[in-house]
């Protein structure tokens, strides 16, 4: 006796089956069981139709066994996957799927292709990938031995004073708070008011432990080749301080979270003494400097302390400034920051024609213009022009940057003339904008004030 034909159903299928069995033999509406497929009725009509003239079979999709429409074409996924082994196997599907559409016309959608290199192991999805793992590290033995530095933009007194920076000093041996220094934005000066405070303070430290910011690694080559060395970290060599520049975030991670505490802590203390400003917190700090060490400080290994003391012939005035070396023209003249300098007509100046100079920039804004170890006299001649496009400005002082862009761009709007004259009366003199007292309106900064703000030595 010959075997019954066997039929092949998925469960979507032999659902649709009960159903439409159960309105063949009368005890479901056409209507209810429509709305339980989810189908029309008309659809349904169909299928009861086809049911009663093939059976169960009749219920099965026509497209069993038939090539899917959107099917590569033979042999295509094992050319592109030679392809991938031979030319682009360290390639994402991506990329992949981008170069072997170019180069070799291959065309196989980045989503297909991403499922074959997963299937044939040239990929490993993201969600399957094995998380980064990152062991801690043991602390230093002593004090002043690593001095993990770092720079936090934060609203500190909340509204009641526009957002600014707060540079934290932190010892790798013990997590004591070794410095905090408010400032408007984090930058070379910045960085040098408030490491000149911690020199004085304690003294040398063997290695100052920071991030990669432009400020303590330059990310340009010098002219003489190799790497070139950011004003911060010439200052440090001159200290004989190491300075080290971690990798990641996690392997300066006692600042960091020492940052989030302080950006809880400290603000409440700011908000209940009522302080609002810059000036008035920094003076506040050394009392919770104390109360903060007193509550959390770890003792450190070993009882020697690292720091040494400055030498008498480390001048911190000297070596905590803005250097860049210039060239003196047959003129005498020195061009920096877009300002042009003429040196006075001596015979120690005439010798330096077609040589470089060093320009030292104070934070208080003074310049000295010295070579072999003499500041030569000289005056201010004229000023080139303000325009200054295209400045490089990092994530941290981008708020800083536009909140005195804005400054600036509505007191040039204030200052322009209300009246521009035509074709027709182009002698016609322009109408001054005046205030309410009738008086012309203060220009209360200047471009150099805008590029000094935006730049402030950082690049």
């Amino acid at each position: 006796m010959a075997a019954p034909d066997t039929i092949t159903m998925t469960m979507r299928e032999l659902d649709r089956l009960k159903v439409i069995q159960a309105v063949v033999d009368g005890g479901l509406m056409v209507r209810k069981a429509a709305e339980r497929l989810e189908l029309s009725r008309r659809q349904l009509e169909r299928m009861v139709a086809r049911y009663r003239i093939e059976g169960a079979s009749g219920l099965i999709s026509k497209r069993n066994g038939r090539r899917s429409n959107n099917q590569l074409p033979e042999g295509v996924a094992s050319h592109a996957l030679g392809l991938i082994r031979d030319r682009y196997a360290d390639f994402g599907p991506t990329l992949a799927c981008e170069k072997l559409r170019e180069c070799h016309g291959v065309m196989v959608s980045k989503e297909t292709l991403r499922r074959l290199m997963t299937e044939a192991g040239l990929w490993v999805p993201r969600r399957q990938r094995l998380a980064k793992v990152y062991q801690p590290r043991a602390r230093r033995a002593c004090l002043g031995e690593l001095i993990q530095i770092d720079g936090s933009d934060h609203r500190w007194f909340e509204e009641r004073n526009p957002s600014c920076t707060l540079l934290v000093y932190i010892d790798d041996a013990t997590s004591r708070i070794m410095h905090l220094h408010f400032t408007a934005t984090e930058s070379t000066f910045s960085y040098f008011e408030a490491t000149r405070s911690y020199l004085e303070q304690y003294g040398k430290p063997v290695a100052f432990y920071s991030d990669k910011a432009t400020i303590f690694r330059s990310a340009q080559y010098a002219t003489t080749g190799g790497k070139g060395v950011t004003h911060f970290g010439r200052a440090m060599y001159e200290l004989n301080i190491e300075s080290i520049c971690a990798n990641s975030s996690q392997a300066k991670g006692r600042v960091e979270r020492a940052n989030l505490t302080l950006q809880d802590r400290l603000v409440k203390e700011l908000r209940l003494r009522g302080i609002n400003t810059m000036e008035a917190a920094n003076a506040f700090v050394p009392h919770f400097i104390a109360d903060f060490n007193a509550r959390f400080a770890k003792p450190p290994k070993s009882d020697f302390n690292a720091h040494r003391p400055l030498r008498k012939d480390e001048d911190l005035d000297k070596i905590l400034t803005w250097r860049q070396s210039r060239c003196v023209t047959h003129s005498l003249t020195v061009q920096y920051d877009r300002v042009i300098y003429i040196l006075e007509d001596t015979d120690e100046a005439r010798k330096l024609i077609n040589r470089y100079i060093e320009v030292y920039e104070y934070p208080d804004g003074r310049i000295e213009l010295r070579a072999n170890g003499i500041a030569f006299a000289y005056r201010r001649y004229d000023k080139l022009s303000e325009i200054n496009q295209g400045t490089i400005v990092e994530h941290k002082r981008l708020d800083h940057v536009l909140h005195v862009a804005k400054l600036m761009q509505a007191q040039r709007d204030d200052r322009r003339p209300s009246y521009a004259p035509s074709r027709t009366n182009r002698g016609a003199e322009p109408r001054q904008t005046k205030s309410k007292k009738g008086t012309k309106r203060p220009l209360q900064f200047t471009a150099d004030d805008l590029n000094a703000a935006i730049m402030h030595k950082t690049v």
